[in-house]
């Protein structure tokens, strides 16, 4: 309600990151759409003819977007109402473009109503056609290769990979990285390698735009064995953990079910002499590809586990994923996020009956533990490295654990990212902007933690601006160490003029003045 654009400019330095929106390979929100009607927050020149073609806060219209398209650039910075510093409202520089009139939205524009509105109109067409949408002629034919969309030279990060016996180099760790590099060395794309992936680059290759560089199953995700050995079940009960059946074929093939209880069924990989060199823990509905005793070579598959179609992204789409959104609901069984970079490493034993995933820095000095409940199907094995705020199991995430873990930003982007997928997967557009405006008024609230020398209590929800602006009140005054020979308390917190006149009259009558300390101000969390 109060949204309204109240000035010209709040002069923030912030801005976000506007970009193409791919889904798998197609494009599905391109660069001119993404920028225009917002103000830029950079210069961007065309580096041939040295022409600027649009300032540091200057509205991106239609024509300037198609022209910095035409650039390829990919993602420029620009303003939004995320973050605004504007105290009341919003400013137009942050809004950018009116809509309805194509220029600079005017002030007095009621724009938090309008945003509403644009979120809640096709709202209504939402709910009507998530009854009949899913199933499984909806998904989309899954992606199963990487295609490069430019030119340049390969260079491999954090990948570590096998050769199986045909010859194929295997990727086995979930988070290795291909990077393109242009001739100067600048980084030009990076591609993410899905575990089990065959990897048909190598380091230093020069590669063709549409070139692919990696090819996997796009059916199931396999688990590979990284050293050879011979193969042990470890805690197989038929009927308990795994189940025993014939397929059409006439092969006999077992599957884990799902489990209670102590058994972790894993298989170990042996030398000849019964030392355990390696083993891997089996998720729910994992199909083992190795038998009992069975000599094995490293990369060979001992186990694939069915990719969830279309991905495990929620089933929740339609209207209902949105208020979920909206509200910042915890999702009942949502993914654990790994709070610290580094590398992981899965504890053998377990504590009360669960797995036990450690995170470690790369210096060793951090780690983390993190208890994993039954079933769930762990995204990393031991030894890879993650980042902070990627997901170590399967599952829903959750926007409180990503804003502490990454920051605000980050938790900014993914509540944006997820609610235009839902209106996206029903062909809705919606500008970004209102989505934001609406996001800007969640994250508006803080919590105080610790209350320094200001009169707020310890635990209240309070306006970030009115926590500024209380902290800014703060630093005009002074904070009274001794008395001497005024009228002060220990401890009172006085306004700095007050404080220094008093000193001042105490002086001109010969007496010891007071002495004092800069106050804390108040800290806070979203």
């Amino acid at each position: 309600q109060n949204m309204v654009v109240t000035q010209y400019d709040c002069e923030t330095t912030q801005g976000i990151t506007r970009g193409v929106v791919y889904r798998g390979e197609k494009v599905e929100v391109s660069l001119a759409d993404a920028i225009r009607g917002r103000v830029s927050r950079t210069n961007i020149v065309n580096p041939i003819t040295d022409e600027v073609i649009v300032r540091d806060g200057e509205l991106i219209t239609v024509d300037v977007a198609r022209k910095i398209e035409k650039l390829g650039l990919e993602k420029l910075q620009a303003r939004s109402p995320m973050t605004c510093e504007a105290p009341l409202g919003m400013c137009r520089l942050c809004y950018g473009m009116d809509l309805s009139t194509g220029a600079l939205v005017e002030e007095g524009m009621a724009v938090g109503i309008i945003a509403a509105q644009s979120i809640g109109e096709p709202g209504t067409q939402l709910t009507m056609r998530t009854f009949h949408g899913g199933g499984t002629a909806f998904r989309d034919v899954e992606e199963n290769e990487i295609k490069t969309k430019r030119a340049g030279r390969v260079k491999l990060a954090r990948i570590r990979s096998v050769v199986n016996s045909q010859g194929q180099n295997v990727v086995l760790a979930r988070n290795g990285e291909v990077i393109i590099l242009d001739p100067k060395e600048r980084e030009l794309e990076r591609y993410t390698i899905p575990n089990g992936a065959v990897l048909l680059v190598n380091e230093n290759d020069e590669i063709k735009i549409g070139q692919v560089i990696c090819q996997w199953d796009p059916l199931s995700v396999p688990i590979l064995a990284e050293v050879a050995g011979k193969v042990r079940y470890e805690d197989f009960v038929e009927g308990d953990s795994i189940r025993s059946e014939v397929d059409a074929s006439g092969t006999a093939r077992i599957q884990i079910i799902e489990h209670k209880g102590d058994l972790h069924p894993q298989i170990m990989l042996e030398n000849a002499q019964g030392k355990v060199l390696d083993f891997y823990f089996l998720p729910e509905k994992a199909i083992i590809e190795v038998s009992n005793g069975q000599m094995i070579m490293a990369g060979t598959v001992i186990a694939k586990t069915p990719r969830e179609l279309g991905g495990t992204q929620d089933i929740t789409s339609g209207l209902p994923r949105v208020t979920e959104l909206f509200e910042a609901r915890k999702p009942k069984e949502p993914a654990i996020i790994a709070e610290i970079d580094g590398g992981v490493d899965l504890l053998a034993e377990k504590k009360r009956g669960k797995r036990v995933i450690v995170v470690r820095s790369p210096d060793g000095k951090t780690e983390k533990e993190y208890i994993i409940p039954h079933g769930k199907h762990l995204r990393v094995h031991a030894k890879d490295m993650v980042r902070c705020g990627d997901a170590l199991v399967d599952g829903p995430l959750v926007p409180h654990d990503i804003l502490r873990v990454s920051g605000e930003e980050a938790v900014q982007q993914y509540l944006l990212r997820e609610i235009q997928n839902v209106y996206r997967s029903q062909r809705v557009e919606i500008d970004d902007k209102h989505i934001e405006i609406i996001i800007s008024q969640m994250l508006r609230k803080v919590r105080v933690d610790n209350v320094g020398d200001t009169s707020l209590l310890p635990g209240i929800v309070i306006d970030r601006f009115e926590l500024r602006k209380i902290n800014e009140q703060l630093m005009n005054c002074v904070r009274i160490t001794e008395t001497g020979d005024s009228e002060f308390h220990k401890g009172d917190v006085v306004p700095r003029h007050d404080f220094d006149e008093t000193n001042a009259q105490i002086e001109a009558a010969g007496g010891t003045p007071a002495k004092s300390s800069k106050p804390k101000p108040a800290t806070a969390s979203p």
